[in-house]
């Protein structure tokens, strides 16, 4: 008998039990069932030629960087010509962000060699140490101020924003957190309550700033992880409302955000166009000029001082004059691709009794889609403006660094999840 002959009764067998272990498995009766990735050819017995990691993955990521890459440069070799950065070299922008790619790519390429049960083991420190810099970015002269908004800490080689960190550690925690209290999730206020009372104190943090955007997409990506975790649904759906009333009387208190609302309603007025809707109207005025194929890359004219932040908030609007409709939908395509890719990588996880690394990679995939579902909805003119940018795409160099570590984090769960579908260890 030949070896793969041997093998075969044995990786079959292991398949039949990975699928059997699914809920929703098909039955003996011949009932739907939940879709996997075989990692194993069950006919001969052979490996599949892609065993290592998820390519598919690596590549749309990297893909996304180099399309980031060339539009930033692209928004920005003009900005030399502006009185604020006459100090500035044509391609001083591009050169950043290259170097912060270069930094990303490299860290990322490390952390996907640490387990994720030391991810698990220091999920509550590294959300401790997220707090402690949301603290330092708000005491003067420590950290930076840029537009009235206190959002930075000046390391020298970079500008590091702790609430980018801030949404890493609490994807982290919150999985954690999940995972230690699976006994008393149908209990609403012993199970939601403490991440409650994180999230909050988080929220007071970064409304001090001011930073509503990552406010808003921090208490999305814990709510998601509650839910997905298997908090009473009843209970997950009070909880929205309440925040939900939360965000609508902060706007409703706050009179430069209720002027943004009123201007996102009607961005064409003299008074809005000229002030808060200025940046609303020059991005939509883009998407008009790209029209279907663009104007052609490099041909924008909004970039020449008339769209502001065009290099992170509006990149898109840079993209969609530019490339057009082709340009927008390939990238609204590739955000989409990557996160059903990644919740499959956390449903498979789940699947193999991995709840946390299974619930990080679906956090993961919450924080990526959306926030680049707000930043195209702000560009588009969907949603009102928010600070908030293109992930793996905008100029930023923490942005840049915290999206690629998350994702190398995702891609180290479906490194494990292969391992232990060959029936190794993770």
């Amino acid at each position: 008998m030949s070896d793969a002959a041997a093998r075969r009764p044995f990786m079959s067998t292991l398949l039949e039990k990975v699928r059997s272990r699914l809920p929703g498995t098909a039955s003996a009766e011949g009932q739907g069932a939940l879709p996997v990735r075989d990692f194993v050819n069950v006919a001969s017995a052979q490996p599949s030629k892609v065993m290592g990691f998820d390519q598919p993955l690596v590549w749309v990521t990297l893909a996304l960087l180099v399309m980031g890459l060339v539009m930033v440069y692209s928004a920005t070799i003009s900005l030399s010509d502006s009185p604020r950065f006459a100090n500035y070299s044509p391609s001083f922008f591009f050169t950043r962000h290259i170097f912060s790619l270069l930094m990303a790519t490299s860290v990322a390429a490390v952390v996907t060699q640490v387990p994720m049960r030391t991810w698990e083991r220091y999920a509550p420190w590294l959300f401790v140490a997220s707090l402690l810099l949301l603290v330092l970015v708000l005491i003067p002269h420590v950290g930076k101020v840029v537009y009235g908004a206190r959002r930075w800490l000046p390391l020298g080689v970079m500008n590091f924003q702790p609430s980018e960190l801030a949404k890493l550690a609490i994807t982290l925690y919150a999985s954690d957190y999940m995972v230690r209290k699976m006994d008393v999730k149908e209990h609403f206020f012993r199970a939601v309550a403490p991440m409650a009372v994180a999230v909050g104190v988080v929220g007071l943090l970064l409304l001090a700033e001011p930073d509503m955007g990552a406010f808003m997409v921090i208490a999305t990506i814990a709510m998601s992880i509650l839910f997905l975790g298997g908090v009473n649904g009843r209970m997950f759906f009070l909880i929205t409302a309440v925040l939900l009333g939360a965000f609508t009387l902060m706007v409703t208190l706050s009179p430069w955000r209720r002027e943004r609302i009123f201007a996102y309603l009607d961005p064409w007025s003299e008074k809005n166009a000229l002030g808060k809707a200025y940046q609303l109207t020059h991005s939509l005025i883009a998407f008009g000029r790209g029209e279907i194929f663009g104007e052609g890359l490099g041909s924008s004219l909004e970039k020449l001082h008339y769209l502001p932040e065009a290099h992170t908030d509006f990149l898109l609007a840079v993209i969609g004059e530019e490339l057009g409709f082709i340009g927008v939908s390939a990238v609204i395509l590739a955000f989409f691709w990557l996160v059903v890719r990644l919740f499959n990588i956390g449903r498979q996880a789940i699947a193999l009794d991995r709840v946390f690394s299974g619930l990080v990679a679906q956090g993961v995939a919450v924080w990526m889609g959306g926030q680049a579902f707000i930043n195209m909805g702000v560009n588009l003119g969907v949603l009102p403006t928010k600070g908030l940018t293109l992930p793996l795409m905008s100029f930023g160099g923490s942005g840049i660094l915290l999206n690629c570590i998350a994702l190398a984090i995702c891609l180290r769960v479906d490194i494990e999840n292969r391992q232990l579908m060959r029936g190794g260890r993770a």
